[in-house]
């Protein structure tokens, strides 16, 4: 299917989740992405702020771990500049004030500026992502052109309530893939998949 067929039908599937199925999913998400990811050996990591209209993962969980379990570790937020269409990785904390942009995203209202080349770890939003690791966003492209400007070594990663599809058909030459995708049960990596069931508790 194409990106935008799948973006209906995956906003449709977001839509139809309960408020205690969100929690349950995003709590699930974010332990399976602390036992995946070293935090441990990152400087810089970057991460959305739930658009809590969509449904989406509560990354909250992740900020608030990082910061009681990483303390050295910056963190940063996306914020857009409507006027270029870019995006800009913007540090925050639990300190930081922010304000909605015309989409009613949350984003800071000031803050330090960190270039893409500096981020190790960038956590990216997504409707749905295929199992050769590209996803469906909301079609602006602002994320894509973000990524193209992060290092090789950045460790690009989704959060998703729901399993891959098989193949995007309309993927094209701007589109960067994630290297890891973690669901409420599973790991994907590009061409590979990790059972999280098996983790080590």
């Amino acid at each position: 299917m194409t990106k935008s067929e799948l973006r209906q039908i995956f906003l449709a599937k977001r839509a139809a989740l309960s408020d205690r199925e969100v929690a349950a999913m995003s709590t699930s998400i974010a332990d399976t992405f602390f036992f995946t990811v070293n935090v441990a050996a990152v400087r810089n990591l970057h991460c959305y702020l739930p658009i809590e209209k969509f449904s989406e993962p509560n990354t909250k969980l992740n900020f608030e771990r990082v910061w009681q379990e990483f303390p050295e570790a910056t963190t940063t937020v996306p914020r857009i500049d409507f006027a270029t269409g870019e995006l800009s990785s913007v540090v925050y904390s639990s300190t930081c004030p922010v304000v909605q942009n015309k989409w009613g995203v949350n984003e800071p209202e000031g803050g330090t500026v960190l270039h893409p080349e500096a981020i190790d770890v960038a956590i990216v939003p997504l409707l749905c992502f295929d199992e050769r690791g590209f996803r469906v966003g909301y079609g602006k492209g602002y994320y894509d052109r973000f990524l193209a400007k992060c290092r090789p070594s950045c460790i690009k990663v989704g959060l998703n309530f729901f399993a891959p599809v098989e193949k995007i058909e309309n993927v094209n030459e701007y589109d960067v893939p994630l290297d890891i995708f973690v669901t409420p049960e599973n790991v994907y990596r590009r061409n590979e998949r990790t059972q999280s069931d098996q983790r080590q508790k």
